[in-house]
């Protein structure tokens, strides 16, 4: 029995998904599903690069705006609602089009990931809470774990990590997987020195547009410092300078543009590995090539 078609667009930041995916979706009549770890929060918009409606163009877009940023969210939470979503897409006629920047959620989607873990420890997980994020990589990779970029400086990621390894699990274990779906993988990228300038330019923008106002509405909402320190980037950068460890607006757009574009690189290296992504030409004509890609690839089923 074929399985139905979905269609992911990855890549590293600032590299363009977003537009891509709108383009692609408006000439197929597709709906989008976002893949950002990030973007699943309620109030997490500049920071986090979210889609605006203005540019959204009429094109229906799922998991944005799903959770409240007072706890948090899992890949095996992503998983079945990025399910129901693209179903529902399906059955409505539709081309689902999954887009997005977290490689774990991704993969969990588009390879079909089976979840097989055990139940957290609360008392080993109290003591891991309390250690800062440093530290829970350190204890990872002195036990041999290599730290994806989903993983680098997600701290509830890390902790599941070093969970697992306290229950005799194998991290490296390469998860059981059953596809749901056949998948065509469009990756955007530029050469470095342009995803460098391109991190600058939109850095400056967002910050003029109120990215340090929007942290700290969301610190007199009740969002505590923990969490933001958790979600790393923007959120993180911009608490160091509300709190005053970085003492100026030019100094926070330094260090984290810094942050970013070495964030962007482990991007870059992950998605890399995976075979099956066809690279666009992002300074070509990459819609004229998605569209080549995409007609052949929707022909093998017509």
């Amino acid at each position: 029995m074929s399985l139905p078609n979905l269609i992911v667009i990855l890549g590293p930041t600032a590299c363009g998904k977003s537009g891509l995916g709108v383009a692609l979706a408006k000439e197929y009549n597709g709906e989008i599903v976002s893949a950002d770890s990030r973007q699943v929060y309620r109030g997490l918009d500049l920071g986090t690069g979210k889609i605006t409606p203005g540019e959204m163009e009429g094109v229906p877009h799922h998991l944005l705006d799903v959770a409240d940023p007072v706890e948090q969210f899992s890949v095996a939470q992503f998983q079945p609602m990025a399910y129901e979503a693209i179903d529902g897409i399906l059955a409505r006629g539709n081309l689902p089009f999954l887009v997005g920047g977290t490689g774990l959620y991704l993969r969990a989607v588009a390879e079909g990931y089976v979840f097989h873990e055990a139940p957290p420890d609360p008392i080993l997980r109290a003591a891991l809470e309390a250690l800062p994020t440093e530290a829970l990589r350190d204890r990872l990779t002195a036990a041999g774990v290599e730290l994806d970029e989903d993983c680098f400086n997600n701290r509830p990621r890390l902790v599941r990590l070093i969970e697992k390894l306290e229950n005799g699990e194998d991290p490296h274990a390469e998860a059981e997987r059953r596809p749901r779906y056949n998948v065509l993988t469009l990756g955007v990228s530029y050469p470095r020195e342009t995803v460098c300038r391109r991190i600058d330019d939109r850095l400056w923008a967002r910050l003029d547009a109120g990215m340090i106002e929007e942290v700290a509405g969301l610190r007199t909402q009740g969002v505590s410092d923990q969490f933001l320190e958790g979600l790393g980037l923007e959120y993180r950068y911009i608490l160091h300078y509300l709190t005053g460890d970085i003492p100026t607006v030019e100094a926070l757009a330094e260090e984290l543009g810094r942050a970013i574009k070495r964030f962007a690189k482990r991007q870059v290296s992950w998605f890399k590995k995976d075979r099956d992504v066809h690279w666009l030409d992002m300074e070509g004509d990459p819609i004229a090539e998605a569209h080549t890609l995409l007609d052949s690839f929707l022909a093998q089923k017509a």
